[in-house]
Order: structure tokens, then C-alpha cells, then sequence
């Protein structure tokens, strides 16, 4: 017979669901700014910029600095270590400039995926080892939310039963650290797009892996209402011939929450996942407008599909600064109404809107 012990106090859990009712309020996503200083590299290079940490400051200054437009569209900003130490050109604190716009403060707190031994290649996440000590450090220096990356792949072989339950089980202890801090937990299983599966294999897999997931957290006592979730929507590998409308991995996708998702979770961040921006904004819209009944709110936790027309506009110089800033506000609106079901294309490409934003094997 299972004993309830309640690690949290009423207290804490009504903070908690706070907090994250906040982050996914209608209309309102989330900013993935929590690339590595490895990944900004990477985005970096393809502009022809250094990868300083003067310029990484400047351009992050640019995304956080939008002007009001972004109160509407943005529930929370992620962070990586760096970014929330780092301060504007007026010397204020990032996570101050971003919660003086009503916008919650979150953190990546994963320190990368590590080979799993005794698997086809698979990974588990490391950095639960002074992971309640560093929650207990974020959340004094402004930070509400935090956000944990496993990572599953399709192949013929996998993922392995072993890479489903230890990655459940990392996400599943992460989150409960999280919450003893006052940190609201976004649980990312992200199964990648690498690979020629079809749209019914990918669905079978996200059915399998979220079900593990919402077993482990149940396992350790997690208060769900006190969480979010940030998945892959439901997609053909990036090398399968057969392309899928957008109401068909909307249908696919909505499916595997159904089945899988307690309606207690209050809210659903998709990971954009190397879909273009356009892709990723069209897609959410389409979900949303699924005819099935959906009890959380299902918005996006973007990086790339946020940024990358941002990042070409900018390239590295400051003059066009303010051209970069409303690339990233044209994006984070459409993708605002795409959270309520009401984004259209219009067809107004931005200066890589349609461009594949996929990268094998993503790592940050």
C-alpha cells in the first residue's frame, strides 16, 4: 500500500500552480533564450558573428528589450546561467527587465545529455548532483521556472525500454528538486525528428514515452498542477517522402496528450524542433483548432522558431537592432494567435521564415 508523504505545503503548491497558470496564460508562450555558449556558437557562425560574450549579451539585449507588444505574447523567458548575470546597456539585470514586463523568470538547469550504457547510442541528462542547491541560488536571483532536456530518438531499435524509464526517472526526480524550491518544472522529453518515420510511429512513441513520464512523476510525488510540459508535437522523421498537413500531425498530436497528459498539467509548451518558423507557428495554430477536447493550454516554448529571423536581421551589428527586434515581435505574435487557434499566414515571409530550422542530432 503506497503512503502519501506531502512534501509541499498548501502554501507552496498554490504558488506554484501560480506560477505556472502565469507563464501559460491565453495567448502567451514562452521564450527559449537558454541556448549554450556551444549552441550560440553555432548561431553565431551562421551569421558571421563572434560567438562573444559581449555579443551574445547585446543580441539577448535585443529580445529582451521589445517593446510592449511582447507582454501579450510572452508568459516566460528561459534563461541560460550566463544571461540572467548579464545586464542591459542601462546596467539593469536581465531578469529585472524581463519581470518589469510581468514576464516569469526561468532557467535551464540540465548540464547536458550523457551516453546511457547498454544502449543503441541512447542518453540520459546529467546535473541532478547539487541540483536542489542551485534551485534554492535561482530562485533567490529571480528565476521561477526551470527547464530539464532529455532526449529519445526513433530507429529501428529504439528508444530502448532502458532510455525510456531512466530519462521518466531523471525528469520525474528533477521536478520534485524543483519544487521543493519554488521552482516550477518544465518537463521536455524531447523525441527528435532525426530519422524516415512516418507520422503513426512517432505518435506511437510519444504515446509510450509521455505515459512513462506522468508515471514517474506520479512515483515521485510531483504536483502536476505545478508543472508544465514541453514536448515534440507529433511529426514524420525530417527524412520521410510523405509530407503530413498541418491538421494531421494536429490530430496526431492531440491524440497522444489525450491518452497520455493528466488534465491537471495546467499548460502544454511544444518545442518547436527544427520546424521552420513558419512550420512551427502553422502547426500550433492547427492544434489548437483541433475538434477534440483539450483541458490544458497547448502553446509554444520556441527557440529557433523564434529567433532565427531575428538573427539574420541583426547580423551582428547594431544598427539594425531595431529591424532584428521586430522580426522577433512578428513571430512572437503570430505565434500568440496561434496559441488560440486564430493564426493565418499571411504569406509575409521574415528574413528566414520559411527556411528549415533542422539540425541532426540537436544538442545544446
Amino acid at each position: 500500500m503506497p503512503h502519501e508523504y506531502p512534501a509541499l505545503s498548501p502554501e507552496q503548491k498554490k504558488e506554484l500552480s501560480e506560477i505556472a497558470q502565469k507563464i501559460v496564460a491565453p495567448g502567451k508562450g514562452i521564450l527559449a533564450a537558454d541556448e549554450s555558449t556551444g549552441s550560440m556558437a553555432k548561431r553565431m557562425q551562421q551569421i558571421n558573428v563572434e560567438n562573444t560574450e559581449e555579443n551574445r549579451r547585446f543580441y539577448r539585449q535585443i529580445l529582451f528589450s521589445a517593446d510592449d507588444r511582447m507582454k501579450g505574447c510572452i508568459g516566460g523567458v528561459i534563461f541560460f546561467h550566463e544571461t540572467l548575470y548579464q545586464k542591459n546597456d542601462a546596467g539593469q539585470l536581465f531578469p529585472k527587465v524581463i519581470k518589469d514586463k510581468g514576464i516569469v523568470v526561468g532557467i535551464k538547469v540540465d548540464k547536458g545529455v550523457v551516453p546511457l550504457a547498454g544502449t543503441n547510442g541512447e542518453t540520459t541528462t546529467q546535473g541532478l548532483d547539487g541540483l536542489s542547491e542551485r534551485c534554492a541560488q535561482y530562485k533567490k536571483d529571480g528565476a521561477d521556472f526551470a527547464k530539464w532536456r532529455c532526449v529519445l530518438k526513433i530507429t529501428p531499435t529504439t528508444p530502448s525500454n532502458l532510455a525510456i524509464i531512466e530519462n521518466a526517472n531523471v525528469l520525474a526526480r528533477y521536478a520534485s528538486i524543483c519544487q521543493q524550491n519554488g521552482i516550477v518544472p518544465i518537463v521536455e522529453p524531447e523525441i527528435l525528428p532525426d530519422g524516415d518515420h512516418d507520422l503513426k510511429r512517432c505518435q506511437y512513441v510519444t504515446e509510450k514515452v509521455l505515459a512513462a513520464v506522468y508515471k514517474a512523476l506520479s512515483d515521485h510525488h510531483v504536483y502536476l498542477e505545478g508543472t508544465l510540459l514541453k514536448p515534440n508535437m507529433v511529426t514524420a522523421g525530417h527524412a520521410c517522402t510523405h509530407k503530413y498537413a498541418p491538421q494531421e500531425i494536429a490530430m496526431a498530436t492531440v491524440t497522444a496528450l489525450r491518452r497520455t497528459v493528466p488534465p491537471a498539467v495546467p499548460g502544454v509548451t511544444f518545442l518547436s524542433g527544427g520546424q521552420s518558423e513558419e512550420e512551427a507557428s502553422m502547426n500550433l495554430s492547427a492544434i489548437n483548432q483541433c475538434p477534440l477536447h483539450k483541458p490544458w493550454a497547448l502553446t509554444f516554448s520556441y527557440g529557433r522558431a523564434l529567433q532565427a529571423s531575428a538573427l539574420k536581421a541583426w547580423s551582428g551589428k547594431k544598427e539594425n537592432a531595431k529591424a532584428a527586434q521586430e522580426e522577433y515581435m512578428k513571430r512572437a505574435m503570430n505565434n500568440s494567435q496561434a496559441a488560440v487557434g486564430k493564426y493565418v499566414s499571411t504569406g509575409d515571409q521574415g528574413a528566414a521564415a520559411g527556411q528549415s530550422l533542422f539540425v541532426a542530432n540537436h544538442a545544446y
